[in-house]
């Protein structure tokens, strides 16, 4: 994944964008909401943060209820990147898969949300 963002001119690292894609389609969230659902720990999230909202692709506001915690949200600027990066994600999952039949993605995707689903409940 990036080398495929790296080629299509986006410099980021796989973690940065997890963080991205999951605000881009989840909209926002806290920080430990965000550090939960790319499963980085509190000071590994906090960097990454750092980083991104430096490079103006995210932004921290203080959470409408509760005044101690934070709202990740993306810029404008990050949502453009999240547009220019969903073509290489496209294309990797796409080369990851190229071997299987439409059945067997459909297969692979079924069995995949359902382990997905396991691991969240057993909690």
């Amino acid at each position: 994944m990036e080398a495929e963002l790296q080629a299509s001119g986006v410099d980021l690292r796989f973690t940065q964008f997890l963080i991205l894609k999951r605000l881009a389609v989840a909209g926002p969230m806290s920080a430990s909401e965000l550090a939960r659902s790319v499963e980085l720990d509190g000071g590994a999230m906090t960097r990454q943060l750092d980083q991104l909202e430096g490079r103006g692709l995210l932004c921290r506001h203080p959470h409408e209820q509760d005044r101690r915690a934070l709202r990740i949200e993306l810029t404008d600027a990050g949502r453009t990147t999240w547009q220019q990066m969903t073509p290489c994600n496209d294309r990797v999952l796409q080369a990851a898969q190229k071997a299987l039949d439409a059945t067997e993605r459909e297969q692979l995707r079924d069995y995949l949300e359902r382990v997905l689903q396991a691991l969240r409940t057993k909690h």
